[in-house]
């Protein structure tokens, strides 16, 4: 059996956007976009527009990460830019990455997040967990119905990013799975 695909947000999971000044441990780095955004020369793609000005990561999550039993798979706005600027921080390899093209912050009539259906696509029929913080109900239902193995949406609080039990959740589920993943 092949491992299950973990789809990594990135702001709100990894980077806590929404963390009160001085909340985060001292393992986490920040770092400043600049100007212009993150993209390289002359790249207009729609994911430089959204990005926050900071980016505070904890180094430590890429060996957590690294140490369950998934394939991971970057599911952002970041898309390819995740791999440029932010794997070398988290000590990750280039990973594969969701491309969203033209659903890339489009707004759905059903209420779905616009990266439902393509993580959907992308994990073509094998299990999955996804960490994000913008996942509600209509996302599991959406899941639920159009995907035919398990998917795990875990929720991670903005606030404070990815934490001890959020991992052990995801090692849960792989294992629950039959995957021996280790938290």
């Amino acid at each position: 059996m092949s491992r299950p695909i973990l789809f990594l947000d990135v702001d709100g999971p990894l980077s806590p956007y929404a963390a009160e000044p001085g909340a985060l441990s001292e393992r986490y780095t920040t770092l400043a976009a600049p100007e212009g955004g993150w993209a390289a020369e002359g790249d207009q793609g729609l994911s430089v527009r959204r990005r926050p000005a900071r980016v505070r990561l904890d180094p430590e999550h890429g060996r957590e990460l690294l140490l369950l039993d998934y394939e991971l798979c970057w599911a952002t706005s970041w898309m390819a830019d995740a791999n440029r600027w932010l794997a070398p921080v988290l000590g990750l390899p280039e990973l594969p990455f969701v491309d969203f093209g033209a659903a890339l912050f489009q707004d759905r009539p059903d209420g779905v997040h616009w990266k439902t259906a393509p993580i959907v696509e992308h994990a073509r029929g094998r299990p999955f967990a996804w960490v994000d913080d913008e996942q509600s109900d209509l996302d599991q239902a959406y899941v639920t119905a159009h995907h035919r193995a398990p998917g795990l949406l875990h929720h991670v609080n903005p606030r404070i990013g990815l934490r001890a039990d959020d991992f052990g959740a995801l090692a849960a589920f792989a294992r629950s799975l039959g995957a021996g993943a280790t938290p």
